[in-house]
């Protein structure tokens, strides 16, 4: 991903293919072109000249193998592995794929299959590939853990169960019920915390501790750790904050942070600082020396899905289709300093 941090003009993801005309697309050069196929370039250097013996109108075309039926030596490889089109299917007839995601897809119910002209695929390029899928939960999946240490995963689901997989051969070695819908489910050390209605279930796969931590009102939708503090983010708007005893080996209560409308479903801990985001389209910075709000964004028209900080830099994704990247003034507060638009993006991840 290609993060332009000085002014954010470029847009991420690039077209470099379909132009007819030599002259750069002004509108791209801004970062908001939304015509496809634009008839201008979508890049600073001229197109390269055409292979001899090619026709211009097959240059982004790329013909399938009849052997093999795919293009290219990889099954696996994208769009985003050479040029930004692609031929799957043999034969005579190429399938010219473009840069846009297939929405049925997404949805799981394309008609097409291989043969649909729009992306199936969430990435780009050789970067990733499916190993396998694990199949078993019944609704969505809300949860993923891999506690440290062991070689056993973790899924939460709404349909009310947690399915442990292992690890070497992908199988379901047990079913567990916590008597309730899973909002959200993370490990820490040995410890898998799960966010239920109305309480957090707090497990120790090393000693089969069970506790039930009780205070949140309604589902609990997110979870994080940050020092020796628990926090969650409850359907009511508020944060309930446990402190770990090592001691007695319990959470005690520490505080409710109070101040969103609506629910909170994304928490990031990071430079001190806790970060909420809720349904209330707001984010909120919370200092974690005084557990006290020190100041609200409010630049995202949607719900507020996901956050994490990666280097001095705080990334939001939001329902409004925008990951919005924020940076501290010499103030001390966070700002937009680059906003990026881009469909079916409700969730960021960082190692």
């Amino acid at each position: 991903m290609d993060l332009d941090m000085n002014g954010g003009d470029k847009r991420v993801f690039q077209r470099l293919g379909g132009a007819s005309n030599q002259k750069v697309c002004f509108h791209w050069r801004a970062g908001r072109c939304n015509r496809y196929p634009c008839p201008f370039l979508h890049r600073e250097s001229p197109p390269p000249a055409p292979f001899p013996g090619s026709s211009s109108s097959t240059n982004n075309k790329r013909i399938a193998d009849d052997d093999s039926g795919f293009a290219g030596s990889s099954h696996r490889r994208g769009p985003g592995s050479g040029n930004n089109t692609w031929g799957r299917f043999g034969g005579n007839r190429t399938v010219t794929k473009t840069e846009k995601l297939c929405k049925f897809w997404a949805d799981g119910n394309c008609p097409y299959g291989d043969k649909c002209k729009y992306l199936h695929c969430w990435s780009q390029g050789d970067s990733f590939s499916l190993l396998t899928q694990l199949d078993g939960h019944q609704k969505v999946v809300t949860g993923i853990a891999l506690p440290s240490g062991s070689d056993k995963l973790y899924t939460a689901s709404k349909d009310e169960t947690l399915r442990i997989w292992d690890c070497a051969s992908g199988q379901c070695t047990g079913v567990l019920n916590p008597g309730g819908e899973v909002g959200c489910m993370i490990s820490e050390g040995p410890w898998l915390l799960v966010g239920m209605p109305n309480l957090v279930k707090a497990w120790n796969i090393q000693t089969n501790v069970d506790l039930s931590l009780t205070g949140p009102v309604g589902q609990v939708y997110s979870l994080v750790v940050g020092t020796d503090l628990l926090f969650a983010g409850t359907q009511d708007g508020s944060i309930l904050v446990w402190r770990y005893n090592t001691a007695t080996n319990c959470f005690d209560p520490a505080a409710s942070l109070t101040g969103h409308t609506l629910a909170v479903v994304s928490l990031y801990v990071g430079a001190n600082r806790l970060y909420s985001g809720s349904m209330d389209n707001s984010i909120k910075v919370w200092s974690l020396d005084n557990l006290q709000c020190v100041q609200t964004l409010t630049e995202h028209t949607s719900v507020v899905m996901s956050l994490i900080c990666w280097d001095q830099f705080l990334l939001s994704c939001s329902l409004d289709n925008t990951v919005k990247i924020w940076a501290a003034t010499q103030g001390g507060n966070l700002e937009v300093t680059y906003t990026h638009k881009e469909e079916y993006v409700h969730f960021l991840a960082s190692s």
